[in-house]
């Protein structure tokens, strides 16, 4: 998981184009969109990040660095 690459989507991208790369991920068809990553799993992890960031940004009213500690807060727990 890199950073800057989540946040290069959430800057970059909307919601419904980063659903559509989730769903091309899934089923390994191209990608329409450019997502950083070493791996298609990489690339996935990426894009789970900034759709869950997003949209908590959305539900909450709050910023990208305050819902991107969420999210690794989320991820260290999930990992322990």
């Amino acid at each position: 998981m890199k950073i800057p690459a989540i946040k290069k989507l959430v800057e970059t991208y909307n919601l419904e184009e980063l659903g559509a790369a989730e769903n091309a991920l899934m089923e390994e068809q191209p990608l329409t969109i450019e997502v950083e990553g070493d791996d298609e799993g990489e690339q996935l992890t990426h894009v789970y990040a900034a759709i869950w960031i997003i949209s908590h940004m959305n539900a909450n009213n709050v910023d990208f660095k305050t819902a991107l500690r969420e999210y690794t807060k989320k991820v260290r727990v999930s990992i322990n």
